[in-house]
Order: structure tokens, then C-alpha cells, then sequence
């Protein structure tokens, strides 16, 4: 249990705010004058992960992106100040995340039960995992800024992790860390710029709902062989596109995208049970670890070039939008290390299903068969994220 109960009387009205009303994953608080959008909260004594979608004078009206049951009136809603973010780094790929970067594998390790217990908060990357780190030829004294690589991380025997700079970051370095073994939150690089020192570690975080910055999209003339002939033959597909399977339940659609996972020639997999049904992401994890591919001679694992975020449909549905930003936000990171990245997102219907449900319950206008109204534009800044 969380000691939030504990929390002091000047408190409350700064950091924290007060539950006011509770529908399902939509939770109204009140005192939260100072709140921002898409804010992280944490609500209730389990500390729920939430985030706020609208603000009403001091009242903001929050998603859960886990179960409510339990969450009375008058329970504390702990503001964070920052953003739902993702963590970037080494032991990204062969892992297997919930919606909201959860690792599931430690969070089995840890409570011993087949359910995520309420409110459990486990860092997204194992702090105490050592990594190999080489520097690349960058010296003291040389200017770096965004995007820049400073180092290599052999992450597995298929994947060489690449460290570069944040997108936010420039200056001088005035550190870099010798070759060796270090964990995400050992410093490796530091940098000046206007007086101000920045220490940087393998780790970034990163908002979901902010694509990372690129400077131009380069023409899709690269071919997506997918190693199905059907599809490369009558449809075929572009590295940098985006393409839609539609069909009804039951068709296939969920076959077709584990295929282009396993065969497609693409450096990286991020592959996103959204609402799909336990024992297909179940068949994913029996399957992936048993299909091998060759590189130079050498027979390897496609599940060390796959992460897998599992958002199954017994879940809440709040957390299925978060699980397809989440799973955007892997890829771009990916992207921008120079690699081809296949993002799978299974299926994007089931997250139409759950905007419409939250879209109810906070009594907006519906429109066609009872979607939101904004239903396209989220759906077409989701879509436009992808690109070379």
C-alpha cells in the first residue's frame, strides 16, 4: 500500500488533488488548478497511472489506464508534472511491455500471480544490467547536438544499439566515458553549452504523444518485401509507408501481420497487441523465440530484434491508446538510430472502440456509428508519424 495517506495539510493544495467523481477509467478531481494537459497523475492510495484529457476550472477530468475499482471520492490524485513518457535505451528489444511500458516479465518476477497487481510501478529498463559501452571517435572539446552518435552498445548478437544525442541537446563535451561496462544510469557523456552542464546516460525519456523531431521525410522508393508473394506481388508495400489490413473478425488479419513480424526484411520489430485477445499475443511469445533467421552464416532469434507491447482486450481500454503511442514511440527511437523499423499495431479498430467508449462517458457529441468526431485526426497524426 502506498503512503500517500500521509501526505501533509500545505500539500494538498499544490501537489495533490482530491477525487471527485468516478466512472469507470474516467475520473474527475478537483483542486487541480495548475494541472496541464495530457498531464501524468496518479490517483487514488494504489497510485493508478492516469492522465489528464480535459480541464474545467480547478476540475480535470482524468483516463486510468488501470482498473478504478477501489478509487473512492475524496482520494488523493498525486500530480507529477510531467508528461506519459517512455524510456529509451538498451533492453528495449527481446522484452515484452504492457500499454504504458510496464515490463510484464518483471512484474511476474516480482508478484508471483498472473495478474498485474494494482498500481505496481517497476522501471520500463533494468537498472542493474551492465551493458557494454564503446565510444565512437568523438573527443573532449568536440560540438555535438541532436541526433548525433557518440557510442555503441552491442545490445544482442543481432542488434548494435547506437547512443545518440537527444533531440534537445547540443554543446561541448566535456566527458565521455572510456570504453567499458556501465548500467543505463552511470553518466558517459557530458556536454556545456552557455555555462549549463548536461549529463547524459544510456537512458532517454521520451513524451508519447510528441513525435520525435526530423528534419525532412525522404522518398519511400525502398520495397517492403514482406516474404509473402501474394502481397509483394498484387500489393506491394514501401519502407516509410503505412498500410492498412482491413477485414472482418476472424479473417486472418492478425496472421498476416505475425507473418510480416517474422519474415519482412526490416531491422527491427515493434509489435502491438492493442486490444487483441490473450492467446494470440500468448501464440506470439510460443512462437517468436523458436524462429530463427540467418545473418552472415549465423543462425539467430528473431526476438532479438522484436519487442512486444501485449494490451490484450481483457485490460482496460483506456490503456489501449496508450499501448499504440507507446509502441510509435519505440519505433521512432529505433528510426532514428538509422535501422528500418516494422511497427505492428493489431488492430487500430479496437482502439476506435475505445476512444468511443471514453468519448461516451465524458457525454461527447458522437458521430458516425458513434465514434468521436476526432476520431480521423487522431487517427491521421498516428498514421503520419511513419516515414523514412
Amino acid at each position: 500500500m502506498s503512503t500517500l495517506k500521509c501526505y501533509q495539510e500545505e500539500e494538498r493544495e499544490s501537489q495533490y488533488g482530491r477525487v471527485f467523481a468516478v466512472s469507470g477509467p474516467v475520473v474527475t478531481a478537483e483542486r487541480m488548478s495548475g494541472s496541464a494537459m495530457y498531464e501524468l497523475v496518479r490517483v487514488g492510495y494504489y497510485e493508478l497511472v492516469g492522465e489528464i484529457i480535459r480541464l474545467e476550472g480547478d476540475m480535470a477530468t482524468i483516463q486510468v489506464y488501470e482498473e478504478t475499482s477501489g478509487v473512492t471520492v475524496g482520494d488523493p490524485v498525486l500530480r507529477t508534472g510531467k508528461p506519459l513518457s517512455v524510456e529509451l535505451g538498451p533492453g528495449i528489444l527481446g522484452s515484452i511491455f504492457d500499454g504504458i511500458q510496464r515490463p510484464l516479465k518483471d512484474i511476474g518476477e516480482s508478484s508471483g500471480s498472473i495478474y498485474i497487481p494494482k498500481g505496481v510501478n517497476i522501471p520500463s529498463l533494468s537498472r542493474t544490467e551492465a551493458w557494454d559501452f564503446n565510444p565512437t571517435n568523438v573527443r573532449v572539446g568536440s560540438h555535438i547536438t541532436g541526433g548525433d552518435l557518440y557510442g555503441i552498445v552491442h545490445e544482442n548478437t543481432l542488434v548494435k544499439h547506437r547512443l545518440i544525442v537527444g533531440p534537445r541537446c547540443k554543446g561541448t563535451v566535456r566527458y565521455i566515458a572510456p570504453a567499458g561496462n556501465y548500467t543505463v544510469e552511470d553518466v558517459i557523456l557530458e556536454t556545456e553549452f552557455d555555462g549549463e552542464i548536461t549529463k547524459h546516460t544510456m537512458l532517454q525519456v521520451w513524451p508519447v504523444r510528441q513525435p520525435r523531431p526530423v528534419t525532412e521525410k525522404l522518398p519511400a522508393n525502398h520495397p517492403l518485401f514482406t516474404g509473402q508473394r501474394v502481397l509483394d506481388s498484387l500489393f506491394p508495400c514501401v519502407q516509410g509507408g503505412t498500410t492498412a489490413i482491413p477485414g472482418a473478425f476472424g479473417c486472418g488479419k492478425t496472421v498476416i501481420s505475425q507473418a510480416l513480424s517474422k519474415y519482412s526484411n526490416s531491422d527491427v520489430i515493434i509489435y502491438v497487441g492493442c486490444g487483441e485477445r490473450g492467446n494470440e499475443m500468448s501464440e506470439v511469445l510460443r512462437d517468436f523465440p523458436e524462429l530463427t533467421c540467418e545473418i552472415d552464416g549465423v543462425v539467430e532469434s528473431i526476438m532479438k530484434r522484436t519487442a512486444l507491447v501485449a494490451n490484450t482486450s481483457n485490460m482496460p481500454v483506456a490503456a489501449r491508446e496508450a499501448s499504440i503511442y507507446t509502441g510509435i514511440t519505440l519505433s521512432e527511437y529505433f528510426r532514428d538510430m538509422g535501422y528500418n523499423v516494422a511497427m505492428m499495431a493489431d488492430s487500430t479498430s479496437r482502439w476506435a472502440e475505445a476512444l468511443r467508449e471514453i468519448s461516451g462517458r465524458l457525454a461527447e457529441m458522437p458521430a458516425d456509428s458513434g465514434y468521436p468526431a476526432y476520431l480521423g485526426a487522431r487517427l491521421a497524426s498516428f498514421y503520419e508519424r511513419a516515414g523514412r
